[in-house]
């Protein structure tokens, strides 16, 4: 249950923020979004930086799903979860894959379905998510899998952004719609 209530979903103004938030989100505004209009100045800077972070990215949007739906595991965030797991999905992982999330939060789980890159993006979400910095070990997996340095700096980021989103949801106690 929410420990703040939401703004009404009919909310108009601030104008220009709402609006935005709006377009980004196909017309709607979410409960999150609804909870962020608390502080305009937060719910600006949030829109444009994770609307940003989903739309301008050039690493693959199954690696980026993928970490994201972990960390939602790790953090206990089903707002989170429930939001990406049908966009996970979308960006082509399996039965079997999606089997298999919730048992990625132990490091012995079985990560065979995965590819190499995957697998690295598995592990370096579950190392950042829990003791906030990888091993060198499991940095190096994911410089091997994603030789490209945009993409290893994007992936950090977004895991450590959604790892900041799963702790403002779960804090909050921000409810799916």
């Amino acid at each position: 249950m929410a420990r703040i209530p939401y703004k009404p979903a009919h909310i108009r103004e601030p104008a220009g923020i709402v609006e935005e938030i709006r377009k980004r989100r196909g017309g709607n505004l979410f409960n999150l979004d609804r909870m962020l209009l608390h502080s305009p100045p937060f719910a600006k800077g949030w829109n444009t930086f994770l609307g940003n972070v989903r739309g301008e990215l050039a690493v693959s949007a199954k690696l980026c799903e993928l970490a994201i739906c972990l960390v939602a595991i790790i953090n206990r965030a089903d707002y989170e979860y429930i939001h990406h797991l049908p966009i996970l999905i979308a960006a082509g992982a399996n039965d079997l894959q999606v089997a298999a999330l919730p048992s990625l939060v132990n490091s012995d789980a079985d990560v065979s379905m995965f590819n190499e890159s995957e697998r690295a993006v598995i592990a370096l979400t579950r190392e950042i998510s829990i003791h906030v910095a990888p091993t060198e070990e499991t940095f190096a997996e994911v410089k091997k899998a994603l030789p490209d340095p945009q993409h290893v700096v994007e992936i950090v980021g977004v895991i450590a952004t959604y790892n900041m989103v799963s702790r403002f949801l779960v804090t909050l106690g921000v409810e799916p719609e």
